[in-house]
């Protein structure tokens, strides 16, 4: 089914820009060893409508090098646009995404793309009706599936689009560049780009679904995951009183967590531990820092990048000094971690600066059998 009527007369009353309508369509690579770049690249194929808009929602993710609109799935060769919209060759509009693993993950690109597509209609897109608007990952390897298919089910369990997921999980054979004015239509054709979106509803659809302010302030669906994991978890964990809790730490461990003590600067357990693995709160263990984040700070107390997962930690102002200072407690135990402050090396530019007395190291090798299995991709390279 081609861009709907009311859309095209939409269309018709705005100028035309520069808009060839050459049909010349020509077969990308058909493997994903063939996609590699010197091996720097990798690539992902994802159908989530109207392509010109997930060309656009994918352009803008941080490590993508190039996104190519496209058709795939089909049984005819060299498919045109007309050819395709009219639902009869079996293809599927669909973008192939370059990108940088060193910069940006398969399954981040799945997060970007997720959060700007109706996964759960399978009879179209938005405005546009047919199979070949419907939602699909096209894998290019076991590797790739393996992801798509987990983090589908995460995605299902937060229960955030509110249906179950339709999206088709299709393996790769062979991709076909469409005609070249479909190709960076957001940017060629801006206006009628910009008309065409508003009317599709797609973006109605996302600020219901994530909030009119997800723009300004993005969550990512790894984020919502997480915090539903830690939001789960709690209903299972009762903190202890305070009196057990004193009987089961140290003196140093009790007045750090639950006096908001400091312990001393190059005089504690881990500052110099370089050993890969996570840190966890010594009262109640949820998850706080991988090692993966930590890095030499010169302070003397082990610092962070960022948190394992805002999920499990909470800020509050301290004004206890001078001046004010950002407090970092866990979300569950409530004990005293340290503090943040934004003098932090990239990508984040933040220094958590943690006391190890709140802290319970569990190196890699013991993590699936103490129950932090789940983290353990974070050290998968």
């Amino acid at each position: 089914m081609k861009r709907s009527t009311a859309l095209l007369l939409l269309f018709a009353a705005i100028p035309l820009s520069i808009f060839s309508f050459s049909h010349a369509t020509s077969e990308m690579t058909t493997t994903h060893s063939d996609q590699m770049k010197s091996g720097q690249t990798e690539v992902a194929t994802l159908a989530g409508g109207c392509f010109w808009c997930t060309e656009s929602d994918l352009e803008k993710l941080p490590g993508v090098v190039d996104v190519v609109s496209g058709y795939a799935g089909g049984n005819v060769d060299n498919p045109n646009y007309k050819q395709v919209s009219s639902g009869k060759t079996g293809h599927i509009e669909v973008v192939q995404v370059t990108y940088d693993p060193k910069k940006v993950t398969y399954e981040q690109v799945l997060d970007q793309f997720f959060r700007h597509i109706d996964p759960t209609d399978d009879q179209g897109s938005f405005v546009d009706r047919g199979n070949q608007y419907r939602p699909a990952i096209f894998y290019h390897n076991d590797e790739q599936k393996q992801i798509a298919a987990n983090f589908m089910k995460e995605i299902e369990q937060t229960g955030i689009f509110k249906k179950p997921l339709k999206t088709e999980l299709i393996k790769y054979t062979k991709f076909w560049r469409a005609e070249e004015y479909h190709q960076d239509y957001y940017k060629n054709n801006s206006l009628r780009y910009k008309y065409y979106r508003y009317a599709s509803g797609r973006d109605q659809y996302l600020d219901e679904i994530f909030g009119k302010d997800r723009v300004e302030k993005p969550v990512t669906l790894r984020e919502i995951i997480d915090k539903t994991k830690a939001l789960n978890s709690v209903k299972a964990y009762t903190r202890p009183s305070n009196e057990e809790i004193k009987s089961k730490l140290t003196d140093l461990q009790y007045y750090v967590t639950q006096e908001e003590g400091t312990e001393r600067a190059f005089q504690n357990e881990y500052w110099d531990n370089k050993q890969a693995g996570i840190y966890v709160d010594i009262v109640s263990g949820e998850p706080l820092f991988s090692s993966t984040d930590k890095y030499k700070s010169g302070t003397g107390w082990p610092s962070f990048t960022k948190p394992i997962s805002s999920a499990y930690i909470v800020t509050h102002d301290d004004n206890k000094l001078f001046y004010t200072r950002t407090e970092v407690r866990s979300r569950f135990a409530d004990s005293h971690l340290g503090h943040v402050f934004d003098d932090g090396p990239a990508p984040t530019g933040l220094r958590y600066c943690m006391n190890s007395a709140a802290m319970r190291f569990v190196p890699v090798d013991k993590m699936e059998q103490e129950g932090y299995g789940e983290w353990l991709s974070l050290f998968k390279k």
